[in-house]
């Protein structure tokens, strides 16, 4: 019988004390404060991508600005060049599914199926089934991270209005 009460005694104490760590790592996880890499940004915010995670496959970072789902691309050329673009073509935007998946090294059109490398991203001028370009001199470089500020997304809301990704 002693044996019995112990055991009762342990599962009395181990449950709330399992519960208070639960509560606990989720308390810790809503107080942590978020990267400005996804979420909701306000003037005077930045998108904050880690330079560590740009590489010749496209990385994706949503953001939302003033109710808009805006998306930014990331990649890296074979030569080591950064591009960054928006994640919307410039002639299949309006229809709503002129976005980008990354197939390995390249990246496919959603509503025309077209085909492209990272030497191509970016590119200004170029027009056609490409993505909206960020030229570096719309970024932020720092040595760990590339910020593309408030002003530079909200310019492109009107673009992303349409999307249905």
């Amino acid at each position: 019988m002693a044996d019995t009460q112990k055991s009762i005694g342990k599962r009395m104490f181990t449950l709330p004390v399992f519960a208070t760590v639960v509560l606990l790592m989720a308390l810790v996880l809503l107080l942590i404060p978020r990267s400005k890499k996804t979420g909701n940004l306000s003037p005077g915010d930045s998108l904050t991508i880690p330079l560590a995670s740009v590489t010749q496959t496209a990385s994706f970072y949503p953001v939302n600005v003033d109710g808009t789902e805006v998306e930014v691309l990331a990649i890296r050329t074979e030569s080591g060049e950064i591009r960054t673009a928006f994640n919307t073509c410039q002639t299949c935007y309006d229809s709503g599914k002129g976005y980008y998946a990354a197939e390995g090294e390249e990246l496919v059109c959603q509503n025309c199926g077209f085909r492209f490398t990272a030497d191509r991203v970016g590119a200004a001028g170029d027009g056609g089934c490409n993505p909206w370009p960020i030229p570096a001199s719309e970024r932020i470089e720092t040595e760990d991270s590339i910020l593309i500020p408030y002003a530079v997304l909200a310019d492109a809301k009107e673009v992303f209005s349409n999307w249905s990704k």
